[in-house]
């Protein structure tokens, strides 16, 4: 294929959606919220006495041991109709919360979680998801982009860019009705778009490996443009969150943005070069000593500490540093090796649960809610599985690997619930939209197994082959 044919496939399927979501932010921005700030069914983050609360410590272990429970139950009934682990922990989450315990056995519920105990479980589910960001950035490879060339560019930009407008354009009439108080329709627009354009990598890698794809044209065209949907994602969700926090945030949006840039330059420069002596290290050790992972918790932790005192996210300081880890041959998958067991097994499923008790389904009430619902899910459906679908094709691809590759990029997972949850935390949508869109990770989450088997029969074969093989190391999210 030409380059002027692939020049111009970029321009109409990037180029003109960007001015387009330039119309709807003007568009947008005489609107007015309608100041949704009942926050009824969610529970809050923090006590509500004063002074420096203790932790119930009894309370605490039974409630670990309740979505342990749970999450191991409902993985092992999804698993048994092809979906991965990370649905049924998604769903756990939901059972635990408003949506189904609080509203079958509400006396239950507000013992096993009442709202002044949630602190201390949301605590240690935010230190799951520092560590859980920094394996993404760690698993980030850039080389299969590179090798899959223009294809690779035009499909993953276009799988961005595709939902982000749509998602842009659906704020305009979700932004009278559920956006809260304060909000600026730039930022309301400009979250649901990023939120919009998600994919979880993760979750993407771990099914391409279960259907035996991961090697194929189609796996590592799949990856890459993940790669680089995950990246370009967590950007656009770092000037979101500066935007949102700058009215409220006592760090200048100068100093936020001058240095948040001079953070991340800093970081793939120097920072990339000091981490480079842990790969020196492990190669004269031959293992992951315990200094060493207590060097990479440092520098997660205080990546993550500079990032959220710099006014965006401390998730960002987390995933930067995995991103500058060195490639050294085997340090990626020992370091994998040492935290993954303790992210599935304990700290994910405790912010899938924190999640959940956070979601209230019961507030999507009545038909013209149920309405916009429905009518988030289309758009993200439509938005990332036809956009990256028509930009393949147009890129050469077989209608096939075309349609197969825009429901792998449809997958949203654990990723789509920790930016939601940033939304959430910084007040740029509503309880209301809080559990639309959960809905909407669920259900584009759940549909990518089912729908990649009847596009890629073969690929079902394959995968049955392999179901006596120990499952693949990898985050779950």
């Amino acid at each position: 294929m030409s380059r002027a044919r692939i020049a111009l496939i970029y321009v109409a399927l990037v180029g003109l959606p960007l001015l387009g979501l330039v119309a709807i932010i003007n568009t947008g921005r005489g609107l007015e919220a309608p100041g949704m700030t009942g926050m009824s069914g969610i529970a809050p983050l923090t006590p509500a006495s004063g002074g420096v609360p203790m932790p119930n410590l009894p309370l605490l272990l039974l409630q670990i041991v309740a979505i342990l429970v749970m999450v191991r139950v409902t993985g092992w009934v999804l698993r048994l109709v092809g979906q991965p682990q990370v649905i049924g922990e998604m769903v756990a989450g939901i059972l635990l919360g408003p949506s189904l315990l609080g509203w079958l056995a509400p006396g239950v519920s507000a013992a096993l979680f009442p709202p002044a105990s949630l602190g201390f479980l949301n605590a240690l589910s935010q230190v799951g998801i520092l560590i859980f960001m920094f394996l993404v950035g760690l698993e980030l490879d850039t080389t299969s982009l590179r090798e899959r060339g223009e294809t690779a560019i035009v499909t993953s930009h276009a799988s961005i860019i595709a939902p982000f407008f749509l998602g842009a354009l659906l704020a305009l009439p979700l932004y009278p009705r559920l956006a809260p108080a304060g909000v600026e329709f730039s930022g309301f627009a400009l979250f649901l778009g990023a939120a919009m354009s998600v994919t979880a990598f993760p979750v993407l890698a771990r099914i391409l490996t279960d259907r035996n794809l991961h090697r194929t044209s189609l796996g590592t065209l799949a990856i890459a443009c993940a790669a680089v949907d995950d990246v370009t994602a967590w950007c656009i969700l770092a000037v979101v969150v500066v935007i949102v926090r700058a009215g409220h945030s006592a760090t200048p949006l100068w100093l936020t943005l001058g240095g948040s840039a001079a953070y991340v330059v800093l970081m793939l420069t120097v920072g990339r070069w000091l981490l480079a002596g842990l790969g020196r290290a492990f190669a004269r050790h031959r293992k992951l000593t315990q200094d060493l992972v207590a060097i990479i918790l440092l520098a997660t932790m205080a990546s993550a500490w500079i990032t959220e005192r710099l006014g965006i996210h401390a998730v960002f300081g987390a995933f930067l540093v995995g991103a500058a880890m060195p490639r050294s041959p085997g340090l990626a998958f020992a370091v994998l090796g040492r935290f993954l067991d303790l992210m599935v097994v304990l700290l994910v499923p405790l912010f899938f649960a924190f999640t959940g008790l956070r979601t209230s389904i019961g507030l999507i009430g009545g038909g013209g809610l149920w309405f916009w619902c429905a009518a988030i899910i289309a758009v993200a459906i439509a938005g990332k599985l036809g956009g990256s679908a028509i930009a393949a094709r147009a890129s050469g691809l077989p209608w096939r690997d075309a349609v197969a590759l825009g429901m792998l990029m449809n997958t949203r997972g654990l990723m789509e619930l920790v930016i939601l949850n940033v939304g959430l935390d910084i007040g740029v949508i509503s309880p209301t939209l809080f559990a639309m869109m959960v809905l909407m990770a669920l259900v584009t989450t759940f549909m990518t197994t089912p729908l990649l088997a009847w596009i890629h029969p073969a690929a079902r074969a394959a995968a049955v082959q392999m179901r006596d093989i120990p499952e693949p190391e990898g985050a779950t999210g």
